[in-house]
């Protein structure tokens, strides 16, 4: 299988997790983001949307990585994505939030505290910064409740929820997460950064 991937990405880092976690062997391939590589018409071939990751196994091509790292704990017996419906439906659910609502709320904090000054943008937008926290907050609180009795996310196991909902957390020091308040996601997040997978796919410099 090859693995189209741009290191610095926390799409990216989760699906590479994973991965290495499951003692995959995979293809990796580069698509440099800086150098607009994914517009090139081979990449779009493959992903039409000129995003990464993107996953080649034989003729099968998969882009979006929550699929991705679906598919790839699907090819073996694990604990990532057990056979159990319920616990899988669990998983899902804690991805789906992902997407729709923590990503949401730590991407523009992302872009706006950590993006800017690394591309040498604008100054950080204070609105924009004062919406996205007061977002933030709403989502953490209900995170933080739910780990304060777990050290994992879903059935008390690492699991790929876990992968998923730890990607955003990637620049969180950085991008200046207000996270002081949630120490039960403090906590859990130290765990994961633990994990040999997590501090082998770490962004660099």
């Amino acid at each position: 299988m090859k693995l189209y991937y741009f290191p610095p990405s926390p799409n990216t880092r989760k699906v590479h997790a994973v991965a290495i976690h499951l003692q995959m062997t995979i293809d990796l391939r580069l698509v440099d983001l800086e150098k607009r590589e994914q517009y090139n018409p081979e990449f779009i071939q493959l992903n039409p949307t000129g995003r990464t990751p993107v996953l080649q196994d034989g003729d099968f091509i998969l882009w979006e990585s929550t699929a991705i790292v679906q598919y790839l704990a699907s090819q073996t017996p694990n604990s990532l994505w057990p056979e159990n419906p319920q616990i899988r439906a669990d998983i899902m659910r804690w991805q789906s939030w992902q997407l729709a609502h923590w990503s949401q709320v730590c991407q523009p904090l992302q872009f706006e505290n950590f993006v800017k000054a690394l591309l040498q943008l604008d100054e950080p937008n204070p609105q924009v910064v004062q919406q996205a926290s007061d977002r933030f907050h709403k989502e953490a609180i209900a995170l933080n409740n739910h780990l304060a009795n777990r050290e994992y996310l879903v059935n008390n196991t690492l699991t790929l929820a876990d992968f998923s909902v730890a990607s955003d957390l990637t620049y969180a020091v950085p991008a200046r997460f207000p996270l002081e308040n949630y120490p039960h996601i403090q906590a859990w997040y130290a765990r994961i950064e633990q994990l040999p997978a997590w501090q082998q796919t770490a962004p660099r410099g």
